[in-house]
């Protein structure tokens, strides 16, 4: 295989393993067990291209420890959620329930939706035992996103419990390509996430660190100590950091090369080879791993450093191989209106000092504007020490994106598709094109769920001059109690 890439890309004087409030992961004290793959939601009702979900945010428990089981809340579910089905150019009717004894939200990460009250941020609250109903035909192409709570300042925390569960869109050309795509078989979602329990519980004060909480043991799936039965030679792997703050630098113990085909936003213009791979807090990457010349018996574990979390056992399979095609996907390229950069936005701090352009958020303050179906560039600036500073990643809600330039250089070979989260390294300015196609107001911010709820977050308001709309935004007292 030619033009393999071995390294992580990211400065490494930025990673998460050199904070001093790091600690690495441990093996829990369990046995194996097969890696859960969530159920599909199934709709209430399809009529045509009209489809109706139900989705619930509840309270539930888990068996992950002999003894007491584990109190944890999910989606229609006890842990994380069902997977999301969506096709381009259907319209969903989705009923957002709130069984949970306190205020939640629905937030759709990376879908091109309008806010700000569809988009699931924090002025769209569900009350305890309350509903939300809303409406969006999809019109983005194939691509993993997901679903999480975005009700700041308690988002770190309810994703703690077990909030978070894959969306998966699908399209016609995806389809045409004949990746894997039997769900659960040799097409699967991998949750990655890191949790801490005392007495079998989760204790989010205690774990909880201002500058991003960590957990002891990797919960991939909602799975301690997860297995994989390998019965396809090719696998698709739909790789999401649902972590509150750890990154993950994947590879295989026998630094087994892996085809990027996909990123945040759907799949790459062209399929990126690897053998490592590292994900900020909220990336998405879906890979192909070719499993072809290992033989009936082997084992192969993936790794995040060199501390291995999920095994992948090798069954029985004829061997075969996927022939991508050159482009992968065709791409809009955004077009900027202007070469000049329209709007720069900072992350600085560390702690509880962290800052977006020098403030704290404020749910009812408006920070900045661009008109609807513009293209603009963005540069995206980390100002933290690089040495001692630490990555920020940056997520923008209802859009995606194009990246141009990393301190004026290229952007990583597998940055070349759409995104909506970046990971900006210490000291680092990142140069995007943005488009947003629908109206609303729309979060930004990074995506430490710690420093978000920090307050390390602002707003921009999507306008048409010829359709002036006004928006009534919540403050964070009205968001978390319920106006009787």
């Amino acid at each position: 295989m030619s033009n393999v890439y071995h390294d992580y890309f990211y400065d490494k004087n930025g990673f998460d393993n050199l904070d001093g409030g790091y600690f690495p992961l441990k093996h829990p004290d369990v046995a194996e067990k097969p890696l859960a793959i969530p159920a599909v939601l199934k709709p209430d009702q399809v009529d045509g291209d009209d489809v109706y979900y139900t989705i619930t945010a509840q309270e539930g428990s888990s068996q992950l420890f002999q003894g007491v089981p584990t109190k944890t809340w999910g989606y229609n579910t006890d842990l994380l959620g069902e997977t999301v089905v969506l096709e381009t150019g259907k319209t969903y009717h989705v009923t957002l329930k709130n069984e949970l004894s306190e205020v939640t939200t629905f937030h759709w990460h990376g879908l091109n939706i309008v806010g700000p009250f569809d988009d699931g941020g924090p002025h769209a609250p569900v009350y305890p035992h309350g509903e939300r109903k809303i409406t969006f035909t999809v019109d983005q192409p194939s691509a993993t996103i997901w679903l999480h709570p975005h009700p700041c300042p308690e988002t770190a925390r309810q994703v703690w419990n077990g909030l978070a569960t894959p969306v998966v869109i699908t399209d016609k050309y995806e389809q045409s390509l004949h990746l894997p795509s039997e769900y659960g078989v040799d097409d699967i979602p991998v949750v990655l996430q890191d949790r801490s329990y005392y007495d079998n519980q989760l204790d989010y004060k205690k774990s909880y660190d201002v500058d991003g909480t960590l957990g002891e043991f990797p919960l991939i799936n909602g799975t301690l100590k997860p297995v994989f039965e390998v019965t396809k030679p090719v696998m698709r792997l739909r790789l999401l950091n649902g972590s509150n703050r750890r990154e993950w630098r994947l590879h295989f113990s026998d630094n087994h090369p892996f085809t990027q085909i996909g990123s945040d936003g759907g799949l790459l213009p062209e399929a990126v080879e690897l053998d490592h791979l590292m994900l900020t807090c909220a990336e998405r990457a879906d890979v192909l791993v070719d499993f072809s010349d290992y033989k009936p018996g082997d084992e192969i574990t993936l790794q995040t450093d060199d501390f291995s979390f999920l095994k992948f056992k090798i069954g029985s399979f004829e061997a075969s191989h996927i022939n991508l095609p050159s482009p992968l996907a065709k791409l809009e390229e955004l077009t900027p209106d202007s070469d000049e950069t329209s709007f720069h936005t900072v992350m600085s701090g560390m702690d509880d000092e962290v800052r977006l352009d020098g403030k704290l958020f404020d749910m009812q303050r408006i920070d900045t504007k661009q008109q609807i179906n513009t293209t603009k560039i963005w540069e995206v600036t980390n100002t933290n020490d690089m040495e001692g500073g630490m990555i920020h990643p940056f997520h923008v809600h209802g859009c995606q994106f194009q990246l141009i330039s990393r301190n004026g250089k290229d952007v990583y070979p597998n940055e070349h598709g759409w995104k909506d989260t970046i990971g900006v390294n210490p000291n680092e300015t990142v140069k995007i094109k943005i488009k947003f196609t629908k109206l609303g107001v729309f979060m930004y911010h990074c995506h430490i769920l710690e420093h978000e709820d920090t307050g390390m977050m602002a707003q921009i308001e999507i306008f048409d001059p010829d359709h002036p709309m006004t928006y009534k935004l919540l403050s964070m007292d009205d968001m978390m109690h319920e106006k009787l």
